[in-house]
Order: structure tokens, then sequence, then C-alpha cells
């Protein structure tokens, strides 16, 4: 992927602070037509994407459809519905003692943003947040990741047949150009990726006091114990496990298994991967692949800790794993140290619940948590534990829902994102007061006459 030069990021930045200048972004009527034109491109080159995406990943159009392009449709109609209602002043009450004033909450566009997106589901995740940035007004410059060439040039033409260069551009290159990107200032940094990489960007951010949403991942708990529906229970984790080869942020990394189901739970688990992908999932159309092979190397090496109970091929050439148990691992294991990112799952168990909140509490904060069992003790868990998100008796699926927010807590993020919460994530919510003329209070001035009355109202 060639690099995008310094004197062009230079003069797209320079082009796009001019054009925000003009305030046409901030006209309700200018974001819908945007967002409309948006959906129609995506619609129209719906095929393009989803072979694009098959190319660099190997997803099924299926696969590509339900979590990319769907879930970009629905975010863009989401904002073309509401982004007027959403742009209104909001009226808010004021205290007795400062009538006749009345105060509002206007949401102003913050500028210029960056988004800089990961490979893993790189339509999703460089579109969407676009779509909180027209939604607010905002004018954008994407960085979509080297990785996904196929998908990177897709999206590039997209952007170009369907929006002015000085308004929203795409440019293309790998950690030189995101490097020359953050060195510059900008009102908002959107990023998607890892832990570490959030803390190069927030780091960055912080030579410009730039506020940023960090998008990033960790280590996703499972905790199943012995109220659970384990057929159902092993359908929905081999299904949150094997979306996108588990390269996907917020896929259940490890599973805290009830001793007393632990083992019928490993064979159901093993059984759906079977009816998903059918005895060879390499052979299956379904089956996605790893994005290169020093990723493949890096998942190698973590299957070498605890006792395989199922899966376990590997095919370099091809960047295929095979959807992998790993029983009787240790907490100390690479597998448990770091996100797993791939169709590997560890097992651990426990004999009281209160083992299993210990251990998820004693680590980073997750973006996701995920809960099988009686709804009755799902309580538990939710008042002793903190995630960006949880599902209960159900894997990935808040992520579909865009009137909940998304997003991490801790080390799995800050700043959230999805339906409303992308406008307002984009925008500054300025407090506005309007004080009338017609009257003016003695009160407030210098000598603050009658001051122990004014001290009974305040």
């Amino acid at each position: 992927m060639k690099e995008t030069s310094e004197a062009t990021i230079d003069k797209i930045l320079k082009a796009q602070r001019e054009f925000f200048g003009t305030h046409k972004t901030k006209s309700v009527e200018f974001r819908r037509n945007q967002l409309r034109k948006f959906k129609s491109a995506i619609e129209k080159n719906e095929k393009k994407i989803t072979n694009a995406l098959h190319q660099d990943l190997h997803k099924s159009y299926e696969e590509a459809y339900l979590t990319e392009v769907s879930i970009v449709l629905q975010e863009l109609q989401n904002h073309i519905k509401n982004v007027k209602k959403w742009s209104k002043p909001q009226t808010v009450s004021t205290p007795l003692h400062l009538l006749p004033s009345r105060g509002s909450l206007h949401h102003e566009p913050l500028g210029v943003s960056l988004i800089i997106a990961p490979w893993n589901y790189p339509l999703q995740l460089l579109m969407n947040p676009l779509v909180g940035a027209i939604s607010a007004g905002c004018c954008a410059v994407l960085k979509p990741s080297e990785f996904t060439p196929n998908t990177s040039q897709v999206m590039q033409e997209i952007i170009a047949e369907t929006f002015v260069e000085n308004y929203i551009t795409l440019v293309q290159g790998g950690q030189e150009t995101g490097e020359m990107l953050l060195r510059k200032r900008w009102d908002l940094i959107f990023f998607t990726g890892s832990t570490a990489v959030g803390k190069i960007v927030m780091k960055a951010a912080a030579e410009h006091l730039t506020p940023v949403v960090l998008e990033l991942g960790g280590k996703s708990p499972c905790i199943v114990d012995e109220t659970a529906n384990l057929e159902v229970a092993a359908r929905r984790i081999a299904w949150g496990k094997t979306i996108n080869a588990g390269q996907t942020c917020i896929a259940p990394d490890y599973l805290l298994a009830h001793e007393s189901i632990k083992e019928e739970l490993i064979e159901k688990i093993t059984d759906s991967f079977k009816e998903m992908f059918g005895s060879y999932p390499q052979e299956s159309r379904f089956y996605p692949r790893i994005i290169h092979q020093r990723a493949f190397d890096r998942l190698k090496g973590l299957m070498q800790d605890g006792k395989l109970k199922s899966g376990g091929e590997l095919d370099r050439d091809n960047r295929y794993i095979a959807p992998t148990i790993l029983d009787k691992v240790d907490k100390s294991d690479p597998v448990m140290q770091q996100e797993i990112f791939g169709p590997i799952l560890p097992v651990l168990s426990y004999s009281n619940v209160e083992e299993a909140l210990s251990y998820i509490n004693q680590n980073e904060k997750p973006l996701a948590l995920y809960y099988f069992g009686k709804e009755k003790n799902a309580r538990e868990i939710l008042t002793k534990t903190t995630s960006g998100g949880v599902c209960i008796n159900d894997t990935l699926m808040h992520i579909t829902n865009h009137h909940l927010p998304f997003g991490g807590v801790g080390g799995s993020g800050m700043g959230q994102y999805h339906g409303k919460e992308s406008f307002k994530t984009f925008s500054n919510q300025r407090a506005v007061v309007k004080t009338p003329t017609w009257i003016d209070m003695s009160f407030k001035y210098v000598p603050f006459k009658h001051f122990k009355w004014i001290k009974k109202f305040i």
C-alpha cells in the first residue's frame, strides 16, 4: 500500500478547515442529503463491497452483509430519520433564582475529524463513525487499514464518488501515513484498534489537547453457570467465537464454566462447530481466514497452551486455523494474558461464581461480558462487574441495536457511538443562557444587597 505524502495530508487538512469555515455542514438539510447520498452509494456498491471482503478475509456474502453492510445501512437510516430532531436546541429547566433567564442546549459540530479503522471489519468500523461525523456536521479524513487492500480500494472509490474531497476524503497508507496523520491537529480523533496503538493515539492527541474516542478490545469473558441451557449456550458461543474467525473485538475471549457442566459444554460447543461448518471447516464457504501470516503465527503460538479438546488443524499458506477449544489452561499462560483475536477458545472452570467474578475483576475492564444462566443470577453478575457492554444468554448481539451505545471502559476504550451517541460524539454540547433586558436584578451586583435573603434561594 503506497503511503500518502505529508504535503497531500496538509493540503487536505487545509481545504477541509476552509470548507468547514463556510458553515455549509451545519445545515440540517445538507447533512440529511449527504447521508442519503451515502446510503445510496453503499446500496449501489453492495456487491463490490462483499466481493472485496471475501478477497481480504474470505467472508461469505451472508456474513459480509450481516456484519458489515447491513449495520452501516441501518445506522444511516437511523440518522436520516432522526438528525433533524437531534439537532434542535433542547430547553432545560431554569432554577428559580435565575429567572427570568432561560437555558438551552445546542449541539454544534466539533470540526474536522480523523477516523482510523482496523482491518477486521474494515467497512463497518470506518463507515459507521463517518455516519456520526456527517450527522453532526463535521468534515472527516478517513484512514482504513492497509491489511485489507481490496476493501480499502472499494471504500476509496465510494468516498470519492459520493463526497467532495474538501468535505470527506479517504487516504491510503500504512504506519508511516498513520503517524503523519497523528502529528496533525484535529478537532476529534476516532480510533478503533488495539490497546497498544490506542495509547500511541492518545499520546499524540495530547500534544494538541485533541479529544479522542478509543474503541479498543481486551479479553471479554463468557460465564456459563450450572443453570444455563447448554444447547443454546453452546450454539451461541460457537457462533460468537467463529464470526470472522474470531477476529472480533467483542468475541467471547475465554470461557468460565461451572465445573459441573464444563465437559458437557465443551462437547456441545464442538458439536455446534460441526453443525455450522461441517467436519472440515476449511472447505466451508462460510468460514473466514486469518488476516495475514504474522497473525497466524501468533495464534499458532497461543495454541501451545493447555490441552487440545477439539480443532487444532492449521494451514499457514491459506491462513486457516480450525475452531479450537483448549482445556486446562493456566491463568499465567500467554493465551490468557493477551487478547486472542482468533478462533481459539480457552476454558477455565469454577466451583463458585465468586471465583469467576474475582478473576474477571482482577484484570482490565473488558469491552464485553457474556453470561449464560438464569436471569435472576445475572443481576449479581451485572452488579459485581464492569464492562463496555453485556449480553445475557447471548453473544455479540448488543452491537446490533443502534438504540444502545457501544464503547469500552478503562483498558477497553473510552467514548461511545452508534445511533444518537454517534451524533453526540462528534458534537460539542454548547450551553446557552438567554437573559431578557426588561428587568435587571440588582442582587447579583456588588455590594450584594439583601445577601442574607439571597442565600435562602440559591
